[in-house]
């Protein structure tokens, strides 16, 4: 026969394991304006969730005809190439058919470069459940922070409508 208490025990155990493994959950809100041509701008909502401070997560974009979610990473010089893989889903590798992104002037793709000339940026790939996708460059206001410290950046969507995006 089970003691009375250990169930509580247990319970109590796992309502502070749940309690510890929130607190170290970040988020933040952001916003931005789509750009379509002979349309006026139209507000966009940023929203992001992390459990390591902001240096990795999951974002979501809320346009007003779809939401696009994925992940998103800070790039450092010790960013791993296979750590970054989703980044690349829908799209080039290295993203260098997007000329905001400026990365195929510097010649071919190579991943110890970029990473360096990218550090202290974040990147995310976003999508639609229909396969729609959108990815984002944005530029850290205090990289130390991670997404917490706030920048802005720009996003793209498959077509070439542009956010202009601030959180």
């Amino acid at each position: 026969m089970k003691h009375p208490s250990s169930s509580f025990t247990a319970t109590a155990a796992a309502a502070a394991a749940l309690s510890i493994l929130s607190a170290c959950t970040t988020t933040g809100l952001g916003g931005g304006e789509l750009q379509q041509k002979g349309q006026a701008d139209q507000p966009v909502l940023f929203s992001w969730q992390s459990r390591d401070g902001g240096i990795s997560g999951t974002m979501v974009a809320t346009l007003p005809d779809a939401t696009y979610r994925g992940p998103f990473f800070q790039i450092t010089q010790q960013t791993e190439r296979q750590a970054v893989a989703p980044l690349w889903g829908g799209w080039r590798e290295g993203w260098m058919d997007w000329p905001y992104w400026g990365w195929g002037a510097y010649g071919p793709y190579d991943w110890t470069e970029f990473a360096t000339r990218y550090s202290g940026k974040v990147l995310a790939n976003l999508a639609t459940p229909d396969g729609k996708h959108m990815r984002c460059r944005l530029h850290l206001a205090k990289p130390a922070q991670g997404m917490s410290g706030g920048g802005d950046g720009e996003c793209q969507l498959q077509g070439g409508s542009i956010i202009h995006a601030r959180f």
